[in-house]
């Protein structure tokens, strides 16, 4: 039997009221989702500080004074008076070798001198005689001339003589082979009975009780310590630096920047720097190696977590948040990179909002919901 049109009419309203409450009850549960769905992260917001710049470079580290020791005479090394790293004091006897060949020749050179001595005496009282004679007009004045060039030449002699007895005494005491000044003694390649020839390396002696460590500064870095060093008025040698060791590990004492090479090198662009650390513990030798850490303030910078930064085609971006807690995709450049941190140059300002972690995750215009952290509290965890 069919509806009377009034139950008709009242059928379809009470129909598309029903269709628009769960309508209505859709969209608040999706809406709901979507809330729900925000994610949390964390957010800092910019600000301008004063921090300090560091550069790590790798240095060669060599004593002060590193001297190799090597025979001056031939001959058999006959004695061995020190072993290998051992310390030394100057002047302490090292090798000694044979020296009979040589105290041969110091006592041929005497005798040598001493005849031509007695030469030279004869020939001076063989002058003496002629002067008298030609005084007295008994011979001619040139026999004077004569017995004055024949003292000349005796006197040469003498001259002669005596540098050869001086040389075969020098030779002598190049047998003796002696500290050159307080260190430590290196390898030892020989051993006693040896049969070494004029040259033969013996050992090296390293002065251990300061260090230079050579390192080599880009251009751009060498132009921040300068500006550096002339804004804050210190002078070349009174800028310390810090030392770390093959095994990462901070050397105990702080050394200074002695100087620098006067051109850079063309092929690598950088320049030489020379800083010395003292070491009287005796932990570093010549030949190690570390890093020397310089040093530059630098004042009211914006400071980028590492951790908030991605790269797309070689330019860096980060996540910047605004009033709706939507974030949006906002490059910047870097000036400088520290261990957690971007140096901004351009592209960020104070006062921005920015996604800390988790902005693999993102996509521009994401909603968040913003779990803020001071930049103070990244910096001390940085630290």
């Amino acid at each position: 039997m069919p509806l009377p049109r009034f139950s008709q009419l009242a059928w379809v309203v009470v129909s598309l009221f029903g269709v628009t409450l769960a309508g209505c009850a859709e969209k608040s549960q999706a809406d709901t989702q979507k809330t729900a769905a925000a994610p949390a992260l964390p957010v800092t917001e910019l600000v301008a500080s004063d921090t300090v710049l560091h550069h790590d470079y790798v240095a060669d580290i060599q004593s002060v004074r590193n001297v190799e020791l090597r025979a001056r005479v031939p001959g058999f090394l006959e004695q061995i008076y020190v072993d290998e790293g051992q310390a030394v004091k100057k002047g302490q006897l090292l090798f000694r070798i044979n020296d009979a060949e040589f105290r041969s020749q110091v006592a041929k050179a005497k005798a040598a001198y001493n005849n031509a001595q007695a030469q030279a005496r004869v020939i001076q009282l063989e002058l003496d005689r002629v002067k008298m004679l030609v005084d007295k007009d008994i011979i001619s004045p040139s026999e004077l001339a004569v017995a004055q060039s024949k003292l000349k030449a005796a006197q040469a002699s003498v001259a002669e003589a005596q540098s050869l007895r001086n040389t075969a005494a020098l030779n002598v005491s190049y047998t003796m082979v002696r500290a050159p000044f307080d260190g430590l003694v290196d390898r030892m390649p020989l051993k006693a009975g040896s049969l070494i020839a004029d040259g033969t390396l013996l050992t090296t002696v390293s002065d251990a009780g300061a260090v230079y460590a050579y390192f080599n500064v880009a251009e751009k870095e060498y132009l921040e310590y300068a500006k550096s060093r002339q804004q804050n008025g210190t002078r070349p040698g009174s800028l310390d630096v810090s030392l770390l060791l093959a095994d990462g590990t901070p050397y105990s004492y702080p050394g200074k920047i002695q100087t620098q090479e006067s051109e850079f090198d063309e092929s690598t662009g950088s320049i030489a720097f020379r800083a010395q650390f003292p070491n009287p513990d005796k932990l570093l030798k010549h030949g190690a190696t570390g890093r020397v850490r310089l040093t530059n303030p630098i004042h009211n910078v914006v400071l980028v977590p590492q951790k908030a930064v991605f790269e797309i085609q070689d330019k860096n971006y980060v996540f910047v948040v605004d009033s709706a807690n939507k974030v949006k995709m906002q490059a910047f450049v870097p000036q400088t990179r520290l261990s957690d941190f971007y140096v901004v140059k351009s592209g960020l300002k104070p006062g921005q909002k920015i996604v800390y972690e988790g902005v693999q995750d993102l996509r521009e215009g994401t909603k968040i919901q913003p779990r803020y952290v001071t930049m103070d509290d990244l910096l001390a965890d940085a630290r």
